[in-house]
């Protein structure tokens, strides 16, 4: 939590590093309304601050959330100072689904999409004194804008953050697809030398202008500075660049970032600056041994994680980040992968600094196992396919944590057929950046999606919707003989547990029904964990899910609309058991941790006792009675067969060992027969 912190100061400066360009927050005194027709003039309105959704609430209620048109509005001032030789930027990071913006009544740009940023010039359009935004943001279903469908809500609302962008009249350009407009792009990288190429996208007119670039290392010495002549009216420059010696970003070992900084002079003055981070890395990926970090093999297991909180949906506020990524980091995972479409910028900046492996992918989602189409051959849906992942790729395409770009989702083949569509993706996202892997995930065993990425990955729950938890084993090694050239890869796994749901001898329940018993959920990721952990061929192996999410085709488990398969609750007050599974399993920091505490309440004398530990060996007392000591097994589970309790509370402790550390747990549990 510490080092969460940290970060946390460091990257809220990342913004201000520019001296002539300037980013003004523009997240406070908003007011929304509807923008339908309420039979009012002036409808009601409410002032709120960014960022916001209005369905944190509705979409726990009803399977028939709203999904309508807000228009939000904001007033802010401008003086002729601050507008002379000056060109104003509104830049968008989500407006979910879909945004159309004006500016003081004239019509700026629009948007499709909620999860990729977008950036619109106002300049022609502001005034000196009082100036008024208007966002007209929908969530309302629409054929031309993903996801189609899927199991998770779509929020509304401008649910991240806003910024206005003040630069000069020449300036590197906020508007190619909303990057950053500098790409850093990894020609050729080593132990020994790493050779670059930056791409900065201009603005500009006329001539005797430069563009220079430095690199300096994460402690702020230079290491690199070139200093190039700009081409009359050029709309981009290219400068090459080696550094010799490079330190490396290898991921949690040591996550080292370089800062390029970009200058746009006119041989005296600096017209405006542009600073963006990156790592230095090269990575593959085998069939049968798995990825590998700079030469070295990085075993990958994680969580996949949607933008969903109680309390807030999808508008997340910082701290819930680095809340969210100091238990990510807590549980010793190596990555993540952000489902179901791109996350917000922060997430990555978090992932790049704490040296987390991610998988980023747009919103082309199927509907898994239930009804309706993920994909339509329509060129409105596709031409948004095209442009999000465009979007997606040169927004993140600095960040040295994203090694694969996600193309789908369980598509499926009940309506059209999407694998010529979805190699169309493919090629799309080679031509943009050649050096990242592609990948897709599907719940088909059969390979018919073969040759649309690099990489494929599944989606398959043994032990909740098919099969036994073991039976994952055999699933994973026929898929592994049938596609010996393509990786392959668990994208999610796992089953749903409630806190509120316990049993002392754990059975399958049906995963449709209201009974959702954390102890299964615990040993259903016990056996799947086992049976992927003895294949180092999996080269990716992501939890469904990190936290429980709002789902508005769900009814089941403790609580309406809740896909209950999170090892973290919705809230996020709770780890569940078997995020100790893992933390015993991926961790090195010594934890010890008694399973089934929130079965309180015993009608059985006699029960098992099972504790999460990576200790050498541990002690349980029961009511200060010794019941022996046990050493973990080789998946850090210590289990104590049937021990009795008395009627009334028993007070149940473990001591756990390790050299010369110790630790302890204790919970009281109350025997009624």
């Amino acid at each position: 939590m510490k080092r969460i912190l940290v970060l946390a100061a460091l990257l809220t400066g990342i913004c201000n590093l520019s001296a002539q360009r300037k980013y003004i927050p523009m997240n406070d005194g908003w007011e929304i309304r509807p923008a339908l027709n309420t039979g009012s003039k002036v409808p009601e309105s409410q002032n709120i601050n960014l960022p916001h959704t209005w369905n944190a609430e509705d979409v726990m209620k009803t399977k028939d959330y709203l999904r309508t048109a807000m228009l939000y509005i904001k007033h802010f001032d401008l003086s002729e100072r601050e507008m002379a030789g000056k060109r104003l930027f509104l830049y968008f990071e989500g407006v979910n689904s879909t945004a159309t913006v004006f500016t003081n009544g004239r019509f700026s740009g629009e948007h499709l999409g909620g999860y990729t940023g977008f950036c619109l010039e106002i300049t022609d359009f502001v005034k000196a004194g009082d100036n008024r935004i208007e966002v007209l943001a929908s969530n309302a279903f629409r054929t031309d804008v993903a996801p189609l469908t899927g199991d998770f809500n779509v929020f509304g609302g401008i649910h991240r953050p806003v910024s206005l962008l003040v630069t000069d009249r020449n300036c590197i350009s906020p508007l190619d697809y909303g990057s950053d407009g500098v790409y850093v792009i990894q020609r050729k990288v080593s132990e020994k030398k790493a050779e670059i190429e930056i791409l900065t996208k201009l603005s500009i007119k006329g001539s005797g202008l430069e563009i220079s670039a430095e690199i300096s290392d994460n402690d702020g010495n230079p290491v690199g500075e070139i200093t190039s002549d700009i081409p009359y009216n050029a709309s981009e420059i290219r400068q090459l660049m080696t550094i010799d010696n490079p330190i490396l970003w290898n991921g949690k070992k040591n996550p080292h970032l370089y800062t390029v900084d970009i200058r746009l002079t006119n041989g005296k003055d600096t017209l405006d600056r542009v600073s963006v981070k990156t790592g230095l890395r090269y990575f593959s990926v085998d069939p049968d041994k798995g990825f590998f970090l700079n030469g070295e093999y990085l075993d990958l297991y994680g969580f996949g994680k949607h933008e969903d909180m109680e309390g807030r949906g999808s508008a997340l506020i910082e701290e819930d980040y680095y809340r969210d990524f100091a238990m990510v980091m807590e549980s010793g995972a190596t990555s993540m992968r952000f489902t179901h479409y791109p996350h917000a910028e922060i997430a990555y900046d978090l992932c790049d600094s704490l040296g987390l492996v991610v998988w980023s992918e747009i919103p082309y989602v199927g509907p898994g196992g239930f009804l309706g189409p993920g994909y339509i051959p329509t060129d409105g849906y596709r031409d948004h396919l095209r442009t999000v992942l465009k979007e997606m790729i040169r927004q993140k395409f600095n960040h040295p944590c994203v090694c694969f770009w996600g193309l789908s989702n369980e598509l499926n083949f009940n309506y059209d057929d999407p694998r010529e569509f979805s190699s169309e993706l493919n090629a799309i996202a080679k031509s943009e950046d050649p050096s990242r892997l592609t990948v897709y995930a599907t719940f088909i065993k059969e390979n018919v999606l073969d040759e649309i990425a690099d990489l494929t990955a599944y989606n398959r729950y043994f032990g909740w919707y098919e099969g036994k938890p073991e039976d994952l084993g055999a699933f994973l090694d026929d898929v592994h003989s049938s596609h010996r050239y393509i990786p392959v890869a668990m994208s999610e796994y796992g089953a749903g547990g409630s806190i509120r749901h316990h049993e002392d001898t754990p059975v399958k329940p049906a995963h449709e029904s209201r009974w959702h018993p954390e102890e299964y959920q615990a040993l259903c990721h016990e056996k799947n964990w086992i049976e992927m952990s003895r294949r180092p061929f999996v080269w990716g192996k992501y939890i469904w899910n990190f936290a429980d999410f709002s789902s508005s085709v769900k009814d089941e488990g403790d609580r309406f609309g809740i896909n209950d398969k999170g090892l973290v609750t919705r809230d996020r007050s709770v780890k569940k058991d078997a995020f100790y599974f893992y933390k015993a399993n991926w961790s090195d920091e010594p934890m010890v941790y008694i399973t089934s505490r929130r079965h309180t309440q015993r009608s059985s004398p006699v029960t098992d006792i099972k504790v999460y530990t990576n200790m050498e060996k541990v002690t349980l007392y029961v009511d200060g009675r010794n019941a022996g000591t046990v050493r973990p097994d080789e998946y850090g589970r210590a289990v104590w067969h049937d021990i009795s309790l008395a009627e009334g509370g028993n007070r149940i402790e473990v001591i756990a060992r390790k050299g010369s550390k110790t630790l302890s747990d204790s919970c009281t549990w109350y025997l009624k027969q």
